[in-house]
């Protein structure tokens, strides 16, 4: 497939039902999204979490779930397994050692060709690769090196009519775009590819291009200007190789979203034209969006239009895609009773995971983790990991802590830079209840339950208060103040996790029989 059909029709004023922005108030950053038949899927950025690549699944464009991962494990390198020399703390975000944390997977691309489904990524340290399969839900190929040279970022390709394969990318520090020939099966670029478009007055922090063909145009869509602050622009030319010029087509305008940035253009059966983009919210990470693309005059208005400018900005609530399904899929998946033999597909390690260390079958019903050596969390193997939903969240678990060894630490984190968590730590033969943040433990009263609960209350003002239960959940006392979560943690939002290690021997372990998430219950 070249690109999206021509002729996009702007969305209709009086289509039924609306839907409200954000529609993922989840960290799905670098969004790209096509549609295979009646169904739309959507990859985003994972960084240094392992398996990587989520793909997400919707029939509507608005609702979504979780259907898997394209990478089951980062092979890239050894630092994606944490071996250390650590010299991170978990009060300080750099250097990071001998780790990957902000490397891995950067603005992946997802688009079918010729009843393939391609998906194409950069790691900063090792270069760009790409992984194929029959369907999005996989399973897909072992990933295939297409640039051995770090460096790169924001990788996408392009099929063009005659057969002619592309790849497009941009270079860490955002821009120039590069242009290469590609052979055909996608495995590797042909030559030493060609600047396309550099314009650091008019376009400065030039990234995440994805190429589209429509009416006799090459069309770049990319951001520019920053995460922070910056703007969409389309670049066209009837040349792939250029030159470009370019308009504004999304910004701020008279909206509160600053910097509505980098995403990808798709098309429902009816020709209707959506862009689904992401925000960036703070400690929530870069948060989705979909905004509706019209053509004027060859170009495309993304949002609502703006009098007098060639760019729209984005809508809060609008007529829902004409997708031809309107029943709402369950959403995205978070709560888990550990009663399968898998991990459901939320769960994303913090890199690599050794997998001698944690289980689902040593006690059936529960996830059992055993705790490695480290200094500090940030530093801890076989930390579980799953995105925040936003703007409010309560999760609990309940752990059973009664096999920790002395030195060893379990519990419930809101992991990011500076992580805070609440836990038990395992000293002189007995069970603390501690509270720690950025590294600082504050010791509670003493534990002699056979299970303890723990709670994570994350408010809407970004940050959380934690509970605790020695009643198997029936009541909660709070411990501390309010902990205001890490803002922006090697390119990712804070993410609830469960987790323990040990400054002591290795052989103790911590049992844990639920997680559960839901929104934060109103006062």
């Amino acid at each position: 497939m070249s690109g999206l059909a021509l002729g996009a029709i702007a969305p209709s004023a009086s289509s039924a039902p609306s839907y409200t922005n954000p529609i993922l108030f989840a960290d799905y950053s670098d969004p790209d999204v096509i549609r295979v038949g009646a169904d739309y899927y959507l990859v985003a950025s994972s960084f240094h979490f392992s398996p990587g690549i989520p793909i997400l699944k919707s029939p509507d464009l608005v609702h979504w779930t979780i259907a898997g991962h394209v990478l089951p494990r980062l092979p890239f390198a050894p630092e994606y397994d944490m071996p250390g020399p650590h010299t991170l703390t978990d009060a300080v975000s750099k250097p990071v050692g001998g780790t990957r944390y902000a490397g891995g997977v950067w603005a992946p691309s997802i688009r079918q060709h010729d009843g393939t489904i391609y998906v194409y990524w950069a790691t900063p340290d090792e270069g760009i690769f790409m992984a194929a399969a029959r369907t999005p839900e996989g399973p897909w190929s072992t990933p295939v090196k297409v640039i051995d040279q770090p460096g790169l970022e924001d990788p996408c390709p392009f099929w063009d009519d005659d057969g002619t394969a592309w790849l497009v990318h941009s270079r860490r520090g955002a821009g120039p775009l590069i242009l290469h020939r590609m052979s055909t099966d996608g495995r590797q670029v042909l030559d030493g590819g060609k600047v396309i478009v550099e314009d650091k007055a008019n376009l400065p922090i030039l990234e995440g291009p994805k190429l589209y063909k429509r009416g006799g145009y090459y069309y770049i869509l990319a951001p520019f200007g920053g995460v922070e602050k910056g703007a969409q622009v389309a670049l066209r030319s009837r040349s792939i190789s250029g030159p470009y010029e370019w308009r504004v087509v999304l910004r701020q305008g008279a909206t509160r979203l600053e910097g509505p940035h980098q995403g990808g253009w798709v098309e429902t059966p009816s020709g209707q034209g959506w862009f689904v983009h992401f925000n960036s919210t703070g400690a929530f990470g870069r948060i989705t969006y979909l905004e509706p693309l019209r053509w004027v005059d060859d170009w495309p208005v993304i949002g609502d239009p703006i009098a007098g400018d060639s760019a729209g900005q984005p809508v809060t609530t609008h007529p829902a895609p004409d997708t031809g399904k309107s029943a709402p899929s369950p959403g995205l998946q978070a709560s888990d009773d550990f009663a399968g033999r898998t991990l459901g597909p939320q769960w994303e390690w913090n890199h690599n995971p050794d997998d001698t260390k944690w289980s689902l079958t040593a006690r059936p019903g529960y996830l059992r983790l055993a705790a490695g050596r480290a200094r500090h969390l940030v530093a801890a193997r076989n930390t579980l990991t799953q995105i925040l939903t936003g703007p409010t969240s309560r999760i609990t678990t309940t752990i059973d802590p009664r096999h920790m060894a002395d030195g060893q630490r379990a519990g419930l984190s809101l992991f990011g830079v500076g992580p805070s968590w609440i836990g038990v730590v395992r000293a002189g033969g007995r069970n603390w209840l501690t509270l720690s943040a950025a590294g600082t433990e504050t010791r509670g009263p003493r534990i002699e339950a056979g299970t303890l609960a723990l709670r994570a209350d994350v408010s809407s003002d970004q940050t959380v208060r934690y509970s605790y239960s020695l009643d198997r959940g029936r009541s909660f006392g709070s411990i501390g103040a309010p902990i205001p979560l890490a803002r922006f943690s090697w390119w990712k939002g804070s993410r609830p996790a469960l987790f323990t290690y040990t400054l002591g021997m290795p052989g103790g372990f911590v049992d844990i029989d639920r997680f559960r998430v839901e929104p934060l219950p109103k006062e």
